[in-house]
């Protein structure tokens, strides 16, 4: 009787203050994220980039930075689950060595719109500018916003540079000569240009 007395007694200590039950709680998701993610930092599968996958152009680069700026991210996902529903519908399932450059990933988790992560090369150039200008004229049901400034919109030459070096602090094997080139590989184009690089080359490595 002693024994039960005491587990409640104890039951009742946790669940009535509030800080031993917000200690305990850290201290589970602590021990639990450990168990799960640090073993990921020594898995080839996960820190090798994949066969084939190259780091982003400046141009590419720029238009991901668009991609985020847009918030895109907010109805598209970019992960394929291996589940035959998935794959039959977008393409083969993704895998953790094809986003080893993207800082941060746009996995995602919403669908608002289909996901993104084969779209590259599944449809023309002139597809997707004339998509991104207005939806509807391509897809008439499209509930997807027009982006109609990306057409006259200069890319940011200038800030170039300092992303590349950005994004080489963070692992990506950007040259000094690519970082300092990466200007002048912009000069000239448009966001809407930067954006549909970025799309045409989602998902390529690994189809």
């Amino acid at each position: 009787m002693s024994n039960n007395t005491q587990a409640v007694s104890g039951h009742q200590r946790i669940e009535t203050s509030n800080l031993l039950m917000i200690v305990l709680v850290l201290l589970t998701v602590l021990v639990g994220g450990v168990v799960e993610i640090v073993p990921l930092f020594f898995q080839r599968s996960t820190t090798q980039a994949a066969p084939g996958l190259k780091p982003y152009t400046p141009l590419q680069l720029a238009g991901r930075d668009i991609y985020l700026r847009e918030g895109c991210y907010n109805c598209h996902s970019q992960m394929i689950r291996p589940l035959a529903a998935e794959t039959l519908r977008y393409g083969k399932y993704s895998t953790a060595g094809e986003f080893v450059y993207d800082h941060p990933f746009q996995w995602g988790s919403k669908r608002t719109g289909p996901d993104l992560h084969r779209v590259g090369g599944k449809y023309s150039d002139d597809w997707h500018r004339i998509h991104l200008n207005n939806p509807r004229d391509l897809v008439p049901e499209s509930n997807m916003p027009a982006y109609p400034w990306l057409v006259s919109a200069p890319v940011d030459a200038a800030g170039m540079p300092a992303r590349l070096a950005a994004m080489r602090m963070l692992g990506v094997p950007y040259t000094e000569d690519e970082v300092k080139a990466s200007s002048d590989d912009v000069k000239g184009k448009t966001e809407l240009d930067a954006l549909v690089a970025y799309l045409q080359v989602l998902g390529t490595a690994n189809k």
